[in-house]
């Protein structure tokens, strides 16, 4: 396979956006923080997450989310952004992990002390919810994040998965070809930008806020979960009219599942979106709410090959 550097002639479509800070990596015997910033956890399900951090020689601290209840959330905002802020603080803490998704990220972006993770840059991992602090972290800590599978779901993933853990531990750029999973070309060309997104839905959320999804130049992510074909037609009309589409880079389709449709039905839908976007744009790559969930850093330089259908990632630790 071609080494990343081969595709470095590659120009950056204009308004290319300066790349985010990558964090510090792991080291076997560090000490994570696991927290809940999206709906309520059963603490009692917790023990095969706490495991796999065992696993990897990683020590951690339980924040106060994890007991917490607050209607449907893992208590209330100033609680998760109280929890949130204590991990940020703590030096000990060297990334924090995020057991679950659900809905109430959204809710403490406003308030959260960004300057603050600046100046303490650790590791954020998650998905799904999580995609709203993402953006947020990108734009306003400058900082590259995680997007991988939630630690409550570690037992429902498969090994390839687990191993994408280890990419924290020492900078590994991430290649991603049809070894993986069959991938489907919707449009052709080569694309290099930095790679953001995540669920579509929080994406779409995120429009006429102050944590607006930025597209610029930009290689898309999109994966989605348990939306019916209309309604996945409706959040990218939104992003269209949104004029979210008009100066992308690159689009990769990540895992669309529970769509109570079958694929050929979802690629009609994105070919009907994507292939005349004149930028590279390739489906099939799982990533998402699947047994196998590809981590990949959000913030770094990437690379979308459509003809080879390759995607390749510099890494998110230094």
């Amino acid at each position: 396979m071609p080494p990343y550097n081969q595709y470095a002639r590659i120009r950056k479509k204009e308004g290319g956006v300066l790349m985010k800070s990558t964090v510090p990596h792991l080291q076997k015997g560090d000490t994570v923080g696991i927290v809940a910033l999206s709906s309520l956890v059963e603490p009692e399900k917790l023990g095969e997450a706490v495991s796999f951090l065992d696993d990897l020689g990683l020590h951690y601290i339980i924040g106060d989310t994890i007991q917490a209840k607050h209607a449907y959330l893992a208590g209330s905002d100033e609680m998760r952004l109280a929890d949130f802020h204590e991990m940020v603080r703590n030096p000990e803490v060297k990334a924090i992990f995020c057991v679950k998704g659900g809905y109430g990220s959204a809710r403490i972006a406003e308030k959260i002390d960004y300057t603050l993770l600046e100046e303490h840059p650790k590791i954020f991992w998650g998905f799904s919810d999580l995609t709203y602090l993402h953006c947020a972290i990108n734009e306003y800590a400058n900082l590259v994040t995680f997007h991988g599978p939630l630690l409550m779901s570690v037992g429902r993933i498969d090994e390839l998965s687990k191993k994408m853990f280890l990419q924290l531990f020492s900078p590994i750029e991430i290649q991603y070809t049809e070894e993986i999973s069959p991938l489907t070309t919707i449009a052709n060309g080569i694309a290099r930008g930095q790679i953001i997104g995540g669920n579509l839905r929080r994406l779409v959320s995120s429009i006429g806020t102050k944590f607006e999804v930025r597209t610029e130049g930009r290689i898309l992510l999109i994966e989605e979960i348990a939306e019916s074909i209309p309604r996945i037609d409706s959040m990218l009309q939104q992003l269209k009219q949104a004029r979210k589409l008009e100066q992308l880079a690159g689009i990769v389709v990540g895992s669309f599942t529970q769509t109570g449709a079958d694929e050929v039905a979802l690629l009609m839908l994105m070919k009907e979106y994507f292939a005349e976007l004149g930028i590279p744009v390739v489906a099939g790559f799982k990533i998402g709410h699947e047994t196998t969930n590809i981590a990949i850093p959000l913030g770094v330089d990437a690379i979308l090959d459509a003809q080879k259908k390759v995607l390749k990632i510099l890494p998110g630790v230094h």
